[in-house]
């Protein structure tokens, strides 16, 4: 069974991968983009077809991580001369079709965003889901509606005025709008001795109030605890499906960004950090544990974080070459494309032995 639960995890990490590349691939053809290949995973192709109609490979490669949209001149108008004879075929289906630099800087930001946008978009589309699925009463607002009993020597946030009936607008300087968002803010900004202000709305008044919430760690890390319940939405409409729906993914986004804040500022070591191996053996867990409820939100939550991740401006990624087309389109002028060339092997050698050095620490986990 655990080698089914692991093709399990790789199906659906190839599964998410395959939206992204979808997303390049459909945008690239509706704009007039000549393709070469439609890649799932990376190395040495093990299966494809190649279309008759438009000389397109779609190959299945032997890693099963990553995937590619490989398009003519992806960095300037001319031909690549380094392309295998295959790729310079010209095939009836496909004869109008240019380089992806040749078309104007618009279609082209639109080419590199698309396949970001499609995680994203995959990844609320799972969480409307799962939301339109939950009843009423796991829809949670953020009234207070009863505390945990104190506990001796911990101070608890009803000794330090917060009360029944209160609602929580805000977390510190952020804005709460449902239950996820007030635990996760609570959890995240929590951790120390300083305490955080929580805006309330009481009686029609917005009152501030200072709180130090108890202390839980995870992982050798601190964080804040909540020791009080929320209350329930009144009733599950359409309206209350869609608002609970886009908190929980934007909520997602939320905790992707603030882990890719926290790691660069230390909070969080490499330690801490997965990859697909990682990845894989965290959906295999999910998988095993048979609640369907945590295993499709881990798949909402890492199709979300493929793209906020590659959405950053990293050379290499989808968010250097938005960058390079934003810049374009401010200055009317293309960034030299050996430039690009350039920062882009050296930002992809960087990835990747950041990717061997994560590859080698969740292999050590395994053990």
């Amino acid at each position: 069974m655990t080698i089914l639960y692991i093709l399990l995890a790789v199906f659906v990490f190839g599964l998410l991968i395959f939206v992204h590349e979808l997303g390049h691939f459909l945008f690239a053809r509706l704009f007039g983009v000549k393709i070469f290949e439609f890649a799932i995973g990376m190395g040495p192709r093990i299966a494809w077809y190649r279309s008759k109609k438009t000389g397109i490979f779609y190959s299945l490669r032997a890693i099963p991580f990553g995937g590619f949209v490989s398009m003519a001149g992806e960095l300037t108008d001319l031909e690549d001369e380094n392309l295998p004879e295959e790729a310079k075929e010209v095939f009836p289906g496909d004869e109008k079709r240019g380089p992806l630099a040749s078309k104007p800087a618009w279609q082209r930001l639109i080419v590199h965003v698309a396949g970001a946008a499609m995680n994203l978009l995959v990844g609320f589309v799972i969480v409307a889901v799962m939301t339109a699925s939950l009843p009423a009463n796991r829809l949670g607002t953020t009234q207070v509606t009863y505390f945990d009993p104190p506990v001796e020597g911990v101070p608890s946030s009803r000794e330090q005025g917060l009360m029944i009936g209160d609602e929580i607008v805000k977390v510190g300087n952020v804005r709460v709008h449902i239950a996820d968002e007030l635990s996760y803010q609570i959890l995240h900004q929590g951790g120390g001795d300083d305490p955080i202000v929580l805006t309330v709305l009481r009686d029609g008044n917005e009152i501030e109030l200072p709180i130090v919430f108890p202390i839980m760690q995870e992982s050798g890390q601190n964080f804040g605890s909540t020791d009080f319940y929320v209350g329930p939405v009144a009733e599950k409409t359409f309206g209350v499906v869609v608002e609970q729906a886009f908190y929980k993914a934007l909520g997602n986004v939320t905790m992707v960004w603030d882990s890719l804040i926290d790691m660069i500022t230390g909070r969080y070591t490499l330690e801490a950090v997965s990859g697909p191996i990682g990845t894989a053996g965290v959906i295999t867990d999910a998988a095993k544990s048979g609640n369907a409820e945590y295993l499709f939100s881990l798949v909402a939550l890492i199709t979300i974080n493929l793209g906020v991740f590659n959405l950053l401006p990293v050379p290499a990624l989808d968010g250097a070459h938005i960058l390079y087309t934003l810049i374009e389109m401010i200055t009317r002028k293309k960034p030299p494309a050996k430039f690009i060339q350039v920062v882009d092997t050296v930002g992809l050698v960087l990835l990747l032995g950041l990717m061997v050095v994560i590859t080698f620490q969740d292999v050590m986990r395994l053990f």
